[in-house]
């Protein structure tokens, strides 16, 4: 299962073995400062926009009106949705994870105390 952890001052989704050959890359990493918001969506299939544009199915990059979106998401798993101010590269992450609320407290805490729009 996917990882979504704060590295410095970047949130970083870590993909497994299986999830990098879907998604065709190793890992996505966008800036601490442009995150708008961290939640849990406890239906997993409402976590996810739009249509497939890269990757396969569930995992990879999705195409929808507002941007792009990236998701690593499980059926039968929450999913912690982090929006992005600026889709730079992506609107918006959806990473499941068993323990999702606990990894949304932490992504909260490390965020900036400033949360204005860029």
């Amino acid at each position: 299962m996917a990882r979504l952890d704060v590295t410095g001052k970047d949130v970083v989704v870590r993909l497994t073995w299986r999830e990098r050959l879907r998604a065709r890359r190793r890992e996505v990493r966008v800036p601490l400062a442009d995150v708008k918001d961290v939640r849990v969506e406890p239906d997993w299939w409402r976590a996810l926009r739009g249509t497939p544009c890269s990757g396969r199915g569930r995992v990879g990059e999705r195409h929808h009106p507002q941007g792009r979106d990236f998701a690593a998401v499980r059926v039968g798993v929450p999913v912690v949705l982090v929006d992005l101010w600026r889709p730079v590269p992506f609107a918006r992450l959806a990473v499941s994870h068993s323990d999702a609320e606990r990894v949304a407290r932490k992504l909260r805490k490390s965020l900036p105390l400033a949360d204005s729009p860029r």
